[in-house]
């Protein structure tokens, strides 16, 4: 072979091996630049303790498309529904520590760190909605740091109210505070001393249990919202239901973890946090419907729907605040000052709908 042969094979092999090269290298250039696109996509993990068709659940999945869609598919969710990820009475510690990143937290029913949050649940005496109940919290939650204390570790994305309970009873309505006394009734929490007071027997039980009570008569009644009329079945072993307004507080219910939350770029915490009003309106819109579905599956089956007096209501919302006052200094000896949480929250209340916080004097 000549050497003019010889140089120009070699010329040839030397292009060649440069263009493979670039071109291998624009291949990998091309991968890399689909893996950081795909990388860029933040997928979380979502757990309830609710069913996917709760209505708690509906909100939920609203919120998530939500968010969805205006990160533009950025930020996507993966849900675990009925209590597959997480409890109903640990979740808070669960999102914490990151057993999921978002999700349902309950702190009135936590077993511990939330005193300040579960006692202050009797401090909305006089409250009239639900979107007054969150907007309460809201103003409390920013003049007392204890609330933050209580939920550390977790970026609070949507503050949850309720319907507000009425009387559920077996055999004889509510028509007077005089009618409470030797009733045994299931209650929440922070009734107890309120009912006691008027000389009921007020016991609490888990909720999946009232239904038997009732039926067997173990207990004459139960405090609850309309709604567990038909998600409970309540009217097939109740025949009265009395609407004394008991109070009704809200408290933070979806929350992230800080290290999930740390995880997200700026713009789309932005669009995390625009999502809190679509997620609180579509909990209180879903509220009202299972209330309403409640009542009418209750009237088709013959349960009876009594008011209740607007002096008596008068005296039971007078008592009811006499009590929380009362309850404020229970945790007086752990070094937390419930009293000027309770006196804030009702001049808050007090001055009316729509509520407006107090200005701060820190």
């Amino acid at each position: 072979m000549s050497l003019a042969m010889s140089l120009t094979m070699t010329s040839r092999l030397l292009r060649f091996f440069i263009f493979t090269t670039v071109f291998t290298l624009f291949l990998s250039g091309c991968s890399a630049d689909k893996k950081n696109e795909s990388e860029s996509s933040i997928e979380l993990t979502y757990a309830s303790p609710y069913a996917p068709g709760h209505p708690f659940s509906i909100a939920d999945k609203e919120w998530m498309d939500f968010v969805t869609e205006k990160s533009a598919g950025e930020l996507t969710f993966k849900p675990f529904w009925s209590g597959s990820l997480i409890s109903s009475d640990m979740n808070m510690l669960e999102i914490r520590h990151g057993i999921a990143d978002v999700g349902f937290i309950s702190p009135i029913y936590s077993k511990g760190g939330t005193h300040l949050i579960r006692t202050s649940a009797g401090f909305y005496g006089g409250v009239k909605t639900i979107e007054d109940q969150v907007a309460v919290y809201d103003c409390l939650a920013a003049e007392f740091e204890q609330y933050a204390v209580e939920l550390h570790g977790l970026k609070v994305l949507a503050v949850q109210g309720g319907n507000f309970p009425a009387v559920i009873t077996r055999d004889k309505p509510i028509q007077s505070l005089e009618d409470f006394k030797g009733m045994r009734l299931r209650v929440q929490s922070e009734a107890v001393e309120v009912l006691r007071n008027l000389g009921a027997d007020p016991i609490n039980m888990p909720m999946g249990e009232v239904y038997s009570a009732l039926a067997k008569g173990v207990i004459d009644g139960v405090v609850a919202a309309a709604d567990t009329i038909h998600s409970l079945h309540f009217s097939e072993v109740a025949k009265h239901f009395t609407s004394i307004h008991f109070s009704r507080s809200a408290y933070p219910a979806r929350a992230m973890s800080e290290k999930a939350w740390l995880r997200l770029s700026p713009k789309l915490q932005g669009i995390v946090m625009q999502g809190r009003k679509v997620w609180e309106a579509a909990i209180a819109r879903e509220l009202r419907k299972s209330e309403q579905k409640g009542i009418d599956f209750g009237k088709s089956q013959g349960l009876n729907f009594n008011s209740f007096p607007a002096d008596e209501q008068r005296k039971f919302d007078e008592l009811f605040n006499q009590v929380a006052l009362e309850q404020s200094n229970s945790i007086k000896d752990i070094g937390i000052e419930a009293e000027p949480v309770f006196l804030a929250a009702q001049r808050i209340i007090a001055n009316g709908s729509p509520i407006q916080c107090e200005q701060s004097a820190k």
